[in-house]
């Protein structure tokens, strides 16, 4: 009885530690992705795709274009999404006002 006992800690253990190493795996997998694709993003497409269903097409793509050039990031879909890019969230006209759409 004892010695099924330790046997049946010893797997869960193993599966445990295997788990571990494959999460730490992954995450060594996600943190180097970024880099090797670290490269220009295309602002024109990502600014389209932001500005799709903007009232002021040319505002927003200018605006956006300009944000884009700068961060190197737009956030995805139309509106909101600003956590994702730090640097297009905070950026301000001289008024104050948010300048990336």
């Amino acid at each position: 009885m004892a010695t099924s006992k330790l046997l049946i800690a010893s797997i869960l253990l193993c599966l445990l530690l295997l788990n571990l190493a494959e999460a730490a795996d992954q995450m060594e997998s996600t943190k180097a992705a970024p880099s090797s694709t670290s490269g220009k993003i295309d602002c024109g497409a990502a600014c389209a795709a932001r500005c799709q269903l903007a009232s002021r097409q040319r505002l927003c793509h200018r605006a956006c274009g300009t944000c884009c050039a700068r961060c190197n990031c737009v956030p995805p879909g139309t509106s909101g999404n600003r956590d994702v890019c730090p640097c297009y969230a905070t950026m301000t006209t001289h008024g104050g006002r948010l300048k990336c759409p």
